[in-house]
């Protein structure tokens, strides 16, 4: 079932200004790597893949909204790049081994495929991931609180993978990791 078949509240096909560029870490990452096969998984407004596809990327970029991807994709043409928009469900879909070089993650809870995810990288491929962090043990009461990582969490689930950068700001209740799969 798709996200806008299932009317999630709060969401708007628009992408704020602040939603429209990648974060600054992952400018970085893409600036530090050569163009190779990439795929941004809940893709949303498109931010990550649309970045992507204008540094020389062959993206594929899957969300469960059409919703979502109807308007990504009109950004995506307005900008004259092409990513391939898959619309799916990130739970049951069959991720395919060793495809890609990147593999961008922008807050979305996807510890329970995280197995998958690792294993679609390609030797030497890199993860990169951005999601919000519980702050303390209160919070953690709230119900939202358990679509967020606790701290030293994302860490943990990544394990067997090369961590080139992991920061956790706690005030600000954020996670970042970029890490890469073992060449072969």
């Amino acid at each position: 079932m798709t996200r806008d078949q299932t009317g999630c509240p709060g969401e708007t096909a628009e992408a704020a200004p602040s939603e429209a560029a990648p974060s600054p870490l992952l400018s970085d990452v893409i600036g530090s790597l050569s163009p190779g096969r990439a795929l941004d998984v809940a893709t949303g407004h498109g931010r990550n893949a649309i970045s992507l596809a204008e540094h020389g990327w062959t993206v594929d970029a899957i969300d469960i909204s059409r919703a979502m991807l109807d308007p990504a994709r009109r950004r995506a043409n307005e900008r004259d790049v092409s990513v391939n928009w898959l619309l799916a469900d990130v739970d049951d879909y069959c991720f395919p081994s060793g495809a890609y070089d990147l593999v961008t993650i922008s807050f979305f809870d996807a510890r329970h495929r995280l197995d998958a995810i690792r294993d679609t990288l390609s030797p030497g491929g890199v993860l990169y991931y951005e999601h919000h962090l519980v702050r303390d043990t209160e919070a953690a009461a709230r119900v939202d609180a358990r679509y967020r990582f606790e701290p030293g969490e994302l860490r943990a689930a990544v394990a067997g993978l090369a961590i080139d950068h992991y920061v956790e700001e706690l005030d600000a209740r954020r996670v970042e990791l970029v890490a890469r799969n073992p060449p072969e």
